[in-house]
This record gives structure tokens, sequence and C-alpha cells, in this order.
């Protein structure tokens, strides 16, 4: 009976299916009254079952259970067997001769039930038949799943919550819940939308992104409701970030003003923060399914598993919310406390599900502004921005709403109960920073959030770069350009990196800090013009006080070293309190300092006519920001082309008391505690700047080009860019200042002006070009091969960068 005992539990494990009912049945019974044709109807019947229940599994997780029980049915089947050919005590043979019409054992009855069993273990032949192509299909798609890539997506449980029904559903043998799951298919694109307005959402909005990028599987089409700062900073980012399967458009949030601006809202995310009222009036009239996210929003799974979600809205349903996970809406908070009216504690609508088709066909534009223009004249303002309208509607009209599980939108607010919505904070989807305390907020998982968080943060951007296998993506010009020069270089060329150096994209991120300009009245403004890395971010504060005009900062950094920055920037009373300095971050990638490169991206980010092109470890003297823009009108560059030349001078000592004029620059000169630039190592570099002259004059004097001039000059905004071959140590300044020569500027040395270079310890490039003979090669062939571009560009005239070149 022990035996008999279990075959019952297998068969309540498993499930109560049909065959089940009839193998626990003929179990419970101790084995007695039954033929070898019984038996072997079992066995079919254990095969089958077992088959179907790896029918029921999809996930990789599933089918390695129903493996376990493919080998465990059968041979507890067999155990039975074994235990069943006991009659009485005595063994019942299993020989085919007892089994004719003359055994005595035989019967009429027992003949009319064999002929039964033989039907029922034909037909179980043919349903063993179907369930072994099935399986055999399941097998074949399990290595794709492992890939990464597959057709298969997200099933109810994956996407809605229903994870108790689901599981109750298989424990009880349902095995068609498989047929009803919705899916996403692999190619399939999702649609995401998200208003981001400013120089500080647009940060936050990278976040988001790298997290939803990091666990997709499916082409992503991001449609961002941006204002012209957004969409400068994150038009550029993403064009520069070149993410296989992603697409983005973008909608000026500008435009959409007047549809909310009659709305009083006291929320800090101002007027933006009512713009996804008008979705349905923003997106394309095509566009059938959004989800809508804020942009303080960390995924923690694939967005794809949500997009599934649609599947399950019902009837008149056209919104996908998360209950308000604090007591907000039921006014309990404090005395007094009056919030518009919800529907119990109300929805937030952090994360939204919009099918926006049929919130057209309902008319969705009129029926919120009806509501709002009636609560108002109660509430005088908003208080959540469109969540308080959002709600207003729902109150009114439930069915309109499909109830999300908590996990979709895990919100970390002030007064929040998100704490009781969940039980293992390793099965969050969604977490939602949705208090302006944002990383300081209380909660007992807070670590675990905050972890999360700067996760995604610090994450390198460039490893997201992934190509979707198998899904068809939109033809990219420059990508294919891209491709097309890199496939041009000899990778056998052993220069081969300093050539593809030139053609790498670095993914930028514009304005990375809040940014004000306002232009002169005289059109005389000067941009200091500077690139930088993390190991001379020291000097940010010492030149902001020497220099009081606009900055132009392009900064070389990793994701991590972003966010150090932007601690040390935020932590700095001097950095905080500038608010025209622009700091454009570069994110590093490939071997090589890409110096030029870096002062494009700062040099084409430049607000005003003129611009001071300086390196970030030299302090211009006191005043040279208002001296600079005296003499563009004394020396006319508007009209003319001209480089005005800063002279640069250099100190060995780390601490300098600076000079505060130019006599006291001569006598620091004589004293042998300031000397002119690189004059022990490198004369040529600024000798034509004539320095003894420098010492005497009184008014701007003009100078001849040398070669391997690299003077500091002050431009028009207009001049040409650096050449991006040169990358590293060596010729980057020069050949600039030998096409400013060939475009036929004049250079004039500015008589009362001048900078000093710090002292600080050598770059990993100048060591490498020092010690790394091949580097000098290369070096030296680039070098070459510009002039031998000039030539080409300029003609005879630049013949006489070969002859200089030759003679040096």
């Amino acid at each position: 009976m022990l035996v008999a005992w279990t075959r019952v539990e297998v068969a309540t494990v498993v499930g109560s299916n049909q065959n089940l009912d009839v193998f626990s049945r003929n179990y419970y019974e101790g084995g007695r009254g039954l033929h070898a044709p019984d038996r072997e109807t079992a066995l079919a019947l254990g095969i089958a079952t077992s088959e179907r229940m790896l029918g029921i599994c999809r996930g990789r997780r599933k089918f390695l259970a129903a493996s376990l029980t493919l080998l465990c049915i059968p041979a507890i089947t067999w155990l039975y067997l074994f235990a069943g050919s006991f009659e009485d005590g005595k063994p019942v043979s299993l020989s085919p001769l007892e089994s004719q019409p003359h055994s005595p054992r035989y019967t009429a009855s027992s003949q009319r039930e064999r002929e039964s069993l033989e039907v029922r273990v034909r037909e179980v032949e043919e349903e063993n038949r179907a369930l072994r192509r099935q399986l055999s299909l399941a097998q074949g798609r399990a290595p794709a799943h492992r890939r990464g890539n597959h057709s298969k997506t997200y099933s109810m449980e994956e996407g809605t919550g229903d994870s108790e029904n689901l599981r109750a559903g298989i424990v009880a043998g349902n095995s068609s819940e498989c047929g009803q799951q919705p899916v996403v298919e692999k190619c399939e694109t999702i649609h995401v939308a998200i208003v981001c307005a400013g120089y500080n959402a647009s940060r936050d909005v990278v976040t988001l992104v790298k997290s939803v990028l990091f666990h997709r599987r499916n082409p992503l089409h991001f449609h961002l409701i941006a204002d012209s700062i957004a969409e400068q900073i994150l038009a550029t980012l993403f064009q520069t970030w070149m993410v296989p399967a992603v697409r983005v458009d973008f909608y000026n949030a500008d435009e959409l003003k007047s549809e909310v601006s009659w709305i009083p809202n006291k929320h800090y995310s101002g007027i933006y923060g009512l713009m996804k009222l008008v979705l349905t009036k923003t997106l394309p009239p095509n566009l059938e399914r959004v989800i809508v996210l804020d942009t303080d929003i960390t995924f923690a799974t694939d967005i794809a598993e949500l997009w599934a979600v649609f599947h399950k809205f019902k009837g008149q349903q056209v919104l996908g919310l998360v209950e308000n996970q604090s007591d907000w809406y039921l006014g309990n908070l404090w005395k007094n406390h009056r919030p518009w009216p919800a529907l119990g504690r109300g929805y937030n609508t952090g994360v939204i599900l919009l099918l926006l088709d049929k919130l057209r066909k309902m008319k969705w534009e009129q029926m919120w502004r009806l509501t709002a223009e009636r609560e108002l004249m109660g509430m005088l303002s908003t208080s959540l921005a469109d969540q308080d309208i959002f709600n207003a509607v729902i109150k009114q009209n439930p069915f309109l709403v499909h109830k999300l599980p908590c996990f979709w939108n895990v919100q970390l607010s002030d007064h929040t109960r998100s704490e009781q919505c969940y039980r293992d904070v390793s099965d969050l989807k969604v977490i939602h920073w949705n208090s302006p305390k944002k990383l300081r907020v209380k909660n007992k998982h807070v670590e675990f959030f905050r972890n999360l968080y700067l996760t995604f943060l610090e994450y390198d951007g460039n490893l997201l770069r992934r190509e979707l296998f198998g899904c068809p993506s939109e033809a990219d010009v420059n990508s294919e350009n891209l491709q097309k020069q890199l496939s041009e270089l000899d990778e056998d060329d052993l220069c081969y990196e300093f050539r593809r150096e030139r053609f790498t994209v670095h993914r930028t991120h514009l304005y990375f800090l809040h940014y004000e300009y306002e232009p002169a009245s005289d059109h005389t403004d000067v941009t200091l013009v500077a690139q930088l890395s993390m190991d001379r971010l020291q000097m940010l504060e010492a030149i902001c006080k020497h220099w009081e005009g606009p900055i132009s900062l392009a900064l070389y950094l990793s994701d991590a070293e972003a966010q150090q920055f932007l601690r040390y920037a935020q932590g700095s009373e001097v950095l905080m309190s500038r608010h025209n300095v622009a700091y454009h971050i570069v994110y590093k990638e490939g071997q090589f300092y890409p110096v030029n490169l870096l002062r494009n991206v700062a040099m084409k980010h430049v607000g005003t006519p003129y611009m001071f092109l300086s390196d970030i470890d030299f302090l211009p003297m006191y005043g040279l920001y208002e001296y600079l823009r005296k003499s563009v009108i004394q020396l006319d560059l508007a009209n003319t082309k001209k480089a005005m030349i800063v002279p640069a001078f250099e100190t060995l000592r780390y601490r300098l008391s600076f000079p505060k004029s130019k006599a006291e620059l001569l006598s620091m000169l004589d004293m042998g505690t300031l000397f002119t630039f690189r004059y022990h190592v490198w004369t040529k570099g600024h000798a034509p700047t004539n320095f003894a002259k420098w010492r005497t004059a009184t008014t701007p004097y003009r100078v001849e080009w040398e070669a391997d001039f690299e003077p500091y000059v002050v431009v028009r905004r207009d001049c040409p860019e650096y050449d991006r071959r040169f990358v590293g140590f060596g010729w980057n300044k020069v050949a600039h200042i030998m096409e400013l020569d060939a475009q036929e500027y004049e250079f004039i040395v500015l008589p009362n002006a001048y900078m000093i270079h710090m002292p600080h310890a050598p770059s990993f490039d100048i060591t490498k070009f020092r010690s790394n003979k091949q580097y000098r090669i290369c070096l030296k062939t680039l070098k070459e091969e510009f002039q031998q571009d000039m030539s080409r560009r300029y003609g005879f005239a630049a013949l006489k960068y070969l002859t200089a070149e030759n003679n040096s």
C-alpha cells in the first residue's frame, strides 16, 4: 500500500488530468484486476502525461523541471508494474500465454475490457506522437533562448503578476494556459514616450535609457517630448551613441505649452509635468499603444514584459496604472489636507500603459479637459501635475483602468507604503524615485534600490551597442559610412590604431550641467575653450577665478568618472556659482586621448563671436577677458582674418604668487621664477612670438608663421577645426596653426596679455611618445600625410610647409 500511496501523491502533484485520473484510480486499487495490457496502458498513459507536462512548460526552468518529471513518472510506473505483478502474495506471470482465451482467469468481461483498453492505447500513442513533435520543437528553441534572442517572450505570469493563478492552473493540470498567454514577438518594436525638459532631466533620462537598453531584447522606439535644450542634448547623445535597433523621435514641448498652460500647477515638474495629458494629440495618429515613463524610473527587467501586459486589457480599459503607494489621495497626511478626487488610494502616473487608438475614439482630450475645468473650480491648482487629473477622470470612469501589479512602479516617495506591496526586492521590476529627495529617500530597502540605480548611472554606455541578431534594422547613413571608412583601412598597418581613432564615434553628452549665457550687446564676447581629463579636474576652480567670461569645456571621462565629476562640481561653491561654464562630456573609448576631437566639441558649442583657444593647465592673467574684448574691437577681428596671440609662460613651482601685471611678470622672469613656455624642451613651439620684443612692446605686433609654431590664439568662431588624425601627444596644435596660416590668417601678438602654465605630472600620452618608437614613427607618418593633404587643398602656397619641415 506504500507504493499505491506514492502513486496517488505523484498523480496529485502532477495534476488532475483525465488520463491521470484513470492512472491514479487504478493504482489506488492496489494493482488488482490489471492484466498485461492494462499495465501497458498505464505505462503509455504515464508517458503521455509526462510529455503533456512538457508541453505546458515553455521557459528554461520549467523545461528542466518537466524533463526530470519525464524521467521520474515512467520509473514509478515500472515500480507499480513490479508490485502489481503479485496477486495474493503470488507472482502473476507476464507471459502472453496466460492472456489467451483458454486461460481460466480470462473472462468475457475482461475480453471487453481489453478491447476497450486497446482502443485507448492507440489513442494514447497518437497523443504521444503529437507531444513528441512538440517536445522536439521546444528542444530546438532552447539554445536560442540561452543566447538571449528568442521569439518567445513574456507570459501573463511575467507580465502581470498573476503568478499564483497561473501556478494554480498548472497544478490543476490546466495545460491549455500556454496557448492563451500573450507574447511579444522577437522583433516587435516597443514604443516608449518620455517627457524631458532642461539640463537636469536630460541627464536623469540617460540612466533610465541605460536600464531599459541593458535588459531589452526588442527594437525600441523612443518618443521624446522635449524642450529645445533637451532636444539638443539628447539628439547629439543618441546620434553619437549609435545603438542598433533604437529609433528616437522628438516632439517640441514648447509648442505644447499652450495646451496645458491654463492649468495652475504647484508640482516641482512645472508645466512639463502636465504634458502626458496631451500625448494622444502629440504622438503620431498611427501609433496604437505606448509605454509612458517618468525620467526618474529605473528598470530591473526587460521592458517587453511590461509591453506584454497590453494583451490583458479588456473591454474599455485604456490605461494601465499602478496604485499609488502613499496615503496622499486618502487625505489623512496632515490636518486640512485636501487632495484631488481619486478612486481609493488613486493611481501613480510614473508608469502608464496607453492604448492611444481607443483613447482617441473615446475623445480623451475632451474628457480630461472637462474634468480638469470642473475640479479646478474648487481645487484652484494641481498638486501632483497630470496625476491629479488622471485620477479625477478615473474616479468618474473606473472602467478605463487596468490595474498593474505594484512591482511595475515601486514608488520611493515621501510617506510611501511601497514596502507592503512586495515580498522580496529581487522580484521588483521598476523603481520610481518620485521623491524630490531622490536617493536620500527613506526606505528599509533603499540600499538595494540605490545600488541598482548607481549600477546603471555608472554603467559604460558603450557596452549597450549590442546588435539584435535576427531583427532587421533601419538603414543608418552615418553607421554605413563609418563601416565603409573602417573597411578601407589596412589592419596590418602598424599605424592602424592611429588611423582608426580618426573615425571613432565617441558618445557625447552636451551641457552636462546647467548652463546660462546672455550674449553681450556689443558682440565682442569671447569664450575660453579647453579640454581635460579627470587628472586635470583640480584646475577648474582656478580657471574660473581667473576668467569671468563664458567657458566651453570638453571632458574626456568614463561613465563612472562623469558621476565623480558631477559630485565634485556640485560640491564646489566656485563652480556652482558659475552658470556660464558649459561642460560637455565625451565618453572614453579606445586607447588614445582624442585631444583634437575634444577641442572641436568645445569649439562647436561656443555661443560667442570669438574664442580663446587655450589648454586646461594654463591660467590666464587676471582681467584677460575684458582685455581681449577690447582688443577684438581695436584689431577689427570681425572683418579681418586675424589670430591674436596670448604669450605663454610657465612656472615649475606648484605654489605661485600669480603676477598681477606685466611688470610683475617681467620681474619674475628675471628672477627665474617664470620662464617662457617650453623654452628648455621645445623652443620652436613659441619662439616666433618674439618674447624679447614683447618685453618692451606697447602695441600689438605681427609675427610670421614658422615651422612647429603652436601659440595660443583668439580667433573668430568660424575658424577651421582641429585635425582629428592627431591624437594623444604631438602635432595637434601645430597642424591647426599651419592651417590658419594656409587660410591667410595674420598672427598678431598682444603686448599686455599673458598666460602661465602650471606644473603637473606628465600625461600618459607624452610618456608613450617618449618611450615608444612606433608611436613616434606613426606620428611622423601622420605629419607627412597631413602636409600632403595641405598641398592638395591649398596648392602652390602650401609647398612652404614641406620646405620648412625639411629645413627644421
